[in-house]
């Protein structure tokens, strides 16, 4: 990954598609695998845990990260405001980064030794009725000549993350997915 290797991988929710967030025409690729602007696409990063928080984002209200807390690792992908850190190409007009930590071993242990976060994006399908592909084998055949490996865990889930929008004074959710907030 650290030489601009792809991956697809398993996560609580649906499968993702990632990179080292440090490598630009690995985020690039991705970008044009999802038909995307990458400097218009709405990227996550996938962290090993709250540690990596203050690395990419501006210091957060204590009860967001209270509330981070109790629901992570888990399916909630949270915006929140992006500092300095962030990779420029990563950075919206709206300056915000979307931060994962899914309750999900392979994607942790992906994290943990490429030794910053991924940048991550869902597995879409191509039908209308299923909204994302949910079975490794289907997903090899499709993008085996796209990315570099692809890691098989079993079906996956059908629901994305919940998104959660801290990156402002109200919290708002802005997609219902399979996390209820506890």
């Amino acid at each position: 990954m650290r030489s601009g290797g792809i991956v697809i991988y398993p996560t609580d929710t649906v499968y993702g598609l990632g990179c080292d967030i440090h490598n630009q025409k690995a985020v690039e690729k991705i970008a044009y695998l999802k038909g995307v602007n990458p400097e218009k696409a709405l990227f996550s990063f996938v962290c090993h845990d709250l540690s990596h928080l203050s690395d990419f984002t501006k210091p957060i209200h204590n009860d967001v990260y209270k509330m981070m807390r109790r629901n992570l690792p888990g399916p909630f992908t949270f915006i929140l405001q992006a500092n300095n850190k962030v990779p420029k190409l990563f950075k919206s007009k709206k300056k915000t980064v979307g931060i994962r930590v899914p309750d999900n071993n392979i994607a942790l242990e992906i994290v943990n030794e490429l030794g910053n976060p991924i940048m991550s994006t869902s597995i879409h399908d191509d039908d209308d009725v299923i909204e994302y592909t949910t079975d490794p084998e289907l997903i090899y055949e499709k993008y085996k000549d796209l990315v570099d490996i692809v890691i098989d865990a079993g079906y996956g889930n059908n629901e994305a993350s919940t998104v959660i929008d801290c990156s402002k004074d109200e919290i708002e959710i802005i997609r219902q997915g399979i996390g209820v907030l506890r």
